[in-house]
C-alpha cells in the first residue's frame, strides 16, 4: 500500500511510522532551547503560551514544567491523542489548523522545529503568520524556529537508511521547485509505504516579506538554540522573534 497525498502532512503525521522514525529526537536540546528562549523573552511567571504545531507535546510539556500555562495545538489527531496523557489544569492539547486563529490571546506563540512552510499555496503560509499575530496579546511575542535553508542545502545528504524497531526507512532528500523534499519509503509486514515531506525553502527575506504583509515587526533573529547571532551560511537554524 502506498500513501502519497497532496496534503502530505495530513496523512504522514497521523501514522505510527512517523513517530517511529523520529522517536529519538533530542529532548535535552529542546529543553536547552526552551530555557534560553523563555529567559530571553522574560515572559511573566504565569504566562500563557501557545505551542503551535506541537506534535506529541515535548516542548509544551517542558514549558508547563517551567510553570507556564500552555496550550498545545496540532492538526494531527494521533499526536494530540498521545499528548493528552500529559494534560493538567495548566496544560491542554487540542486538534487545530495553525493557519486559523486559535480564538484566545497568549503572551507567546511558539512554532518550533521547522513546523512551517507545509502549504502548497503561499497564501496559507501568510494566513498562518496572520493567525499567530491574532493569537498574541498586545505585547506578546511570536517565535518561528525554522531551518536555515542555505545551510541545509549545503549539507544535504542525498540518501541514507535508518533501521528502527525492525523497519528499514530509506530516506532520499532533494531540492525541487523551491521545496526541500524528503521521500521516505519502507516495507512493514509485507506492505510497501512511501511518504513525502515537502517544506517550502523559505529564507529570512521571505519571512520578512510575509511579516510586512501581516503588519508584524521582526525584533531579532538567532541562528541556533543557544541564541547565537544568525549567519546565512553557517547557522543551522533560523529563529525569528516578532510581535
Amino acid at each position: 500500500m502506498t500513501k502519497d497525498t497532496t496534503q502530505w502532512y495530513a496523512s504522514w503525521f497521523n501514522t505510527p511510522y512517523y513517530h517511529t522514525l523520529y522517536k529519538d529526537r533530542d529532548h535535552k536540546e529542546a529543553e536547552l532551547f526552551m530555557n534560553n528562549l523563555t529567559a530571553y523573552l522574560n515572559l511573566p511567571e504565569d504566562g500563557k503560551i501557545l505551542d503551535l504545531a506541537c506534535g506529541k507535546g515535548r516542548h509544551a510539556v517542558f514549558l508547563n514544567g517551567l510553570g507556564y500555562n500552555v496550550v498545545g495545538a496540532d492538526l494531527s489527531e494521533s499526536s494530540i491523542a498521545h499528548a493528552k496523557q500529559f494534560e493538567n489544569d495548566r496544560l491542554t492539547f487540542k486538534v487545530h489548523d495553525m493557519s486559523l486563529p486559535y480564538g484566545e490571546k497568549f503572551d507567546a506563540v511558539f512554532n518550533l522545529f521547522t513546523s512551517f512552510g507545509y502549504f502548497e499555496d503561499d497564501s496559507n503560509n501568510l494566513k498562518t503568520i496572520k493567525a499567530i499575530k491574532d493569537n498574541l496579546k498586545p505585547h506578546g511575542f511570536g517565535v518561528i524556529d525554522f531551518m536555515n535553508v542555505d545551510f541545509v542545502l549545503d549539507h544535504l545528504v542525498a540518501e541514507d537508511e535508518k533501521n528502527i524497531n525492525g523497519i528499514t526507512f530509506n530516506q532520499k532528500r532533494s531540492y525541487s521547485d523551491g521545496h526541500i523534499v524528503k521521500t521516505i519509503s519502507f516495507t512493514d509486514e509485507g506492505q510497501h509505504f512511501e511518504f513525502k515531506e515537502r517544506v517550502k525553502a523559505l529564507r529570512l527575506k521571505d519571512f520578512e516579506h510575509m511579516f510586512n504583509a501581516a503588519g508584524i515587526y521582526l525584533l531579532d533573529v538567532f541562528g541556533d538554540y543557544n541564541l547565537s547571532k544568525f549567519s546565512p551560511k553557517t547557522s543551522e537554524r533560523l529563529i525569528m522573534i516578532f510581535n
